[in-house]
């Protein structure tokens, strides 16, 4: 894998960049043959907060996470942890997916101790259904719709394109548009 490592409000040091390169690089255990894409990293320091985001675009599968922490080696630590539960959660459905096929191709190596209460976790559930009538409105009002339910998203439709849109408030206390391409 090849790292790009950048700094925002930070100096990226060697010894910074040697423990990334070497965290991440232990996710190659995970592939038949080391992925050849490059790994993007973005650290950087607000208020006190130390982040880190990995992104890994791959051949079908994009890997990324992102993490938060007081100490930068533990945020690096976190989301080395995050990219490997994906990595797992997707191994698994990908390889059933084979199975069910008859196909021997497997993308992911196979781990010798995989445990049983990981492959529970890893299933998807769906818990609860919802159905509602989509009022049309403008972004503004679904942003208050949103705030007055206490809701980190809102689905909508969009009255000036009569498509389904979705607000969101993002991690900075901004908010954000989700609309379908055309």
């Amino acid at each position: 894998m090849n790292y790009n490592i950048r700094g925002e409000n930070i100096e990226v040091t060697q010894p910074i960049r040697e423990y990334v390169e070497k965290k991440i690089g232990k996710l190659n255990k995970y592939f038949d043959t080391p992925p050849t894409s490059d790994v993007h990293v973005n650290l950087s320091v607000y208020n006190d907060k130390q982040q880190i985001e990995v992104t890994i675009p791959m051949t079908d599968l994009l890997l990324r996470a992102e993490e938060q922490h007081a100490d930068l080696y533990a945020a690096i630590d976190l989301v080395v942890d995050k990219l490997e539960r994906q990595i797992r959660k997707y191994k698994t459905k990908v390889n059933r997916k084979f199975r069910q096929k008859g196909s021997p191709k497997h993308i992911f190596a196979e781990l010798e101790k995989e445990s049983l209460e990981e492959t529970e976790t890893d299933e998807i559930e769906i818990v609860r259904t919802k159905r509602f009538n989509l009022k049309p409105m403008d972004s503004e009002e679904a942003i208050l719709q949103m705030d007055m339910l206490g809701h980190a998203f809102f689905v909508f439709t969009n009255a000036e394109t009569d498509d389904t849109n979705v607000v969101y408030k993002r991690k900075d206390g901004k908010y954000g548009l989700i609309e379908p391409a055309n």
